[in-house]
């Protein structure tokens, strides 16, 4: 984070005293976002995140009216409207600390609800290339226990959930509830890219699948946990991309029109998902 002040020694004539260079700032003004360049009115109430950066562009053709708010840090954003429901496409990247900090931000700025739109890689038999609704998750990411206790329960909103559930259908797309534990760790505790780590991936991928999870990710615990945390509807909806016990993965035409329905539910759920008390 480049915010504090630096202390540079001085120049001919200074004496070679020390000096401030600069103050630190107490905060981004209000209503302003830290990492992402955008004020208030520049997000929506409506918020999907995604990690690739050119998966916002998908989205982005799919919007009316749509500008790019946002292109600091390649924390990619967009704002549009869908079928006349506005809606941000926001990136973060990879993994649960950045993606917290485009959540905060974005819930900083107005989002009520935020849908997680990305992929997922299988523990279970019987997910790979179909779509996933977390209804909750396993916290394995160290990040949300920055902002809560490992007792406070990683859980999806149930509106968005449940609209989720009814988009998939309307679209004919193979999908099915399940839980879905995040990591940190990609090459130490999800993928095993040589036999160093092998063991250890293979003997947490049977715990988690003894445990009843269905596929693996790095943040949607995170956004679960702390989304919650922070009063706004979260969901997760991920395309199982990858078989972890073959590592097999979706390629070609087929990982192409899977990745266009995933944008196309989406949107429909995240413009479609009830706004209001938990209780109606």
């Amino acid at each position: 984070m480049e915010t504090g002040a630096h202390l540079s020694a001085g120049g001919p004539g200074s004496g070679g005293q020390v000096r401030a260079a600069s103050t630190i700032s107490p905060g981004p003004e209000p209503g302003h976002g830290w990492y992402l360049k955008c004020k208030q009115g520049d997000i929506a109430e409506r918020v999907i995140l995604v990690g690739d950066p050119g998966r916002v562009e998908v989205f982005a053709k799919e919007l009316e009216g749509v500008r790019t708010v946002n292109a600091n840090r390649a924390l990619i954003t967009v704002t549009g409207t869908y079928r006349g429901v506005a809606v941000s496409v926001a990136a973060f990247g990879m993994g649960a600390p950045i993606m917290a900090v485009v959540l905060e931000e974005v819930v900083w700025l107005g989002a009520k609800v935020v849908l997680r739109a990305g992929t997922a890689m299988s523990v279970a038999p019987g997910w790979y290339g179909r779509f996933i609704v977390a209804d909750a998750a396993i916290r394995g990411e160290s990040t949300s226990a920055t902002y809560v206790p490992m007792s406070y329960p990683a859980v999806a909103d149930h509106r968005m959930a449940s609209t989720l559930s009814t988009v998939l259908d309307e679209l004919g797309q193979d999908w099915g509830l399940g839980l879905i534990a995040s990591y940190d760790g990609f090459y130490s505790e999800l993928f095993a890219l040589g036999s160093r780590r092998r063991e250890e991936v293979l003997s947490l991928r049977a715990t988690l699948n003894s445990l009843g999870a269905a596929a693996t990710d790095m943040e949607t615990s995170a956004l679960l946990t702390i989304g919650r945390y922070l009063g706004a509807q979260c969901g997760s909806l991920c395309l199982v991309t990858v078989d972890g016990p073959t590592q097999s993965a979706l390629d070609g035409q087929e990982r192409e029109e899977s990745e266009a329905a995933l944008v196309r539910a989406a949107l429909k759920a995240v413009t479609r998902c009830p706004i209001g008390d938990s209780s109606t």
